[in-house]
């Protein structure tokens, strides 16, 4: 053998390693997502479990370790690239588990162990997750822009979760323990399914971003809240997500009570920092929920109809 071809040969067994397919890593990073997933899954039984032991507040922390793991999924899938609709369809059936049967249980484990009709407050709540999660699959493609359509499932699971953390505190004992909570939650309960269902968008969690001011300033509200959190989380998870509820619904009072309708779609359009240009933008007609004739171009005979229309129909309102 010359010198010549044993100088040949190692570079040929680099070039075949080099184009040999990898598809361990490749199971691998898909399989991730999924282990998130059912990460999200073990908690929120785990969750029932405590429940039904008594441990009401590691019951708690549970959905709370749950809705951070269903937070992660949808992340890791986006990063590596890996999303499918298998994956969305095992996230919405976790969901229903985790943040639908298993906040249901705490609190009839909780409030109502012995009543005999007390679990249809819970199966109305379970009745609603599912049915938010089905639509979000629907409307939303099982991820959501800008905004959710209704209060998110895991929203409302960890509300209902971490009111007996939160019952535990000192300001709770002192301020609050007289009053009557076990009819006050039956009413929290029907409230968060009502807007679970409903058409009110809730804000989704923006990305970290230092690119903008904008963006520094949510990332900074962000990483506050991530800080009380982890320093205080008996006091910061329950009020934070009451606040994040009544923030939603009482923003679209507002809106609706000056008649201000969005600029953009906000169940699909992101910020202008954060547009895909891979997603078409939908059309959007609000024309409908205004019973306003429409006034776009067209024959100047028909224009001009259009406008004798939008004269009288503005004059009925008057």
């Amino acid at each position: 053998m010359t010198v010549a071809s044993r100088n040949r040969k190692p570079g040929r067994w680099r070039r075949l390693r080099r184009e040999r397919p990898r598809p361990n890593l490749r199971r691998g990073v898909i399989i991730l997502p999924s282990a998130f997933t059912l990460g999200n899954l073990f908690f929120g039984l785990y969750a029932m479990v405590a429940a039904s032991r008594g441990d009401f507040i590691w019951a708690g922390w549970c959905i709370v370790i749950a809705w951070i793991l269903d937070y992660l999924d949808g992340r890791v899938a986006r990063v590596t690239r890996t999303g499918s609709a298998f994956g969305a369809e095992l996230d919405s059936l976790t969901d229903a588990i985790s943040f639908g049967v298993a906040p249901a249980l705490i609190l009839i484990f909780l409030y109502f162990p012995q009543a005999d009709w007390s679990w249809v407050i819970g199966f109305a709540y379970v009745s609603a997750a599912v049915i938010r999660l089905a639509r979000f699959n629907v409307e939303q493609g099982g991820e959501a822009r800008s905004h959710f359509h209704g209060l998110p499932s895991p929203a409302a699971g960890v509300l209902l979760a971490t009111h007996y953390p939160f019952t535990t505190t000192a300001f709770f004992q002192q301020h609050l323990a007289a009053l009557p909570w076990p009819q006050i939650m039956v009413i929290t309960t029907v409230l968060v399914s009502i807007l679970m269902i409903s058409h009110i968008p809730y804000a989704k969690m923006p990305p970290l971003d230092f690119r903008t001011r904008r963006g520094i300033i949510r990332t900074t509200l962000l990483l506050s809240c991530f800080v009380l959190a982890v320093t205080v989380p008996y006091y910061w998870f329950f009020p934070a997500i009451v606040g994040y509820a009544l923030w939603g619904f009482l923003r679209s009072v507002f809106l609706g009570l000056h008649a201000r309708l969005p600029e953009r779609d906000p169940l699909l359009d992101e910020d202008p920092d954060d547009e895909d240009p891979d997603v078409e933008p939908r059309e959007v007609d609000y024309h409908e929920l205004t019973h306003e004739p429409e006034t776009d171009g067209g024959d100047p005979d028909q224009r001009n109809d259009r406008e004798t229309d939008i004269i009288q129909w503005k004059e009925r309102r008057s």
